[in-house]
């Protein structure tokens, strides 16, 4: 299952919110991975994360297997959004 999203943050996704989100992930049974250009990340890697420079404006794709993944697409797609509101 897969979707696509933009990080809206003004900051992009730097250490504080990126530390949230691999949290997030790590809340769920699914396999979440993030497709940013040719590159796919794991979203359970804060040195992935942090590596892959997403700053405002970036695309991605999320991307999630598992049981729950659905759940988990919808709501780290929902915390992307909340960033963007934190910062602002």
């Amino acid at each position: 299952m897969k979707c696509e999203v933009e990080i809206l943050n003004p900051l992009g996704l730097h250490a504080r919110p990126a530390a949230e989100f691999v949290k997030t992930v790590r809340q769920f049974h699914s396999k979440v991975f993030i497709h940013h250009g040719t590159e796919v990340i794991s979203a359970g890697s804060i040195l992935e994360l942090l590596g892959a420079d997403l700053s405002v404006g970036t695309q991605l794709t999320l991307e999630a297997e598992g049981p729950d993944a659905e759940a988990a697409l919808a709501r780290l797609r929902a915390l992307l959004v909340e960033f963007a509101k934190r910062e602002n």
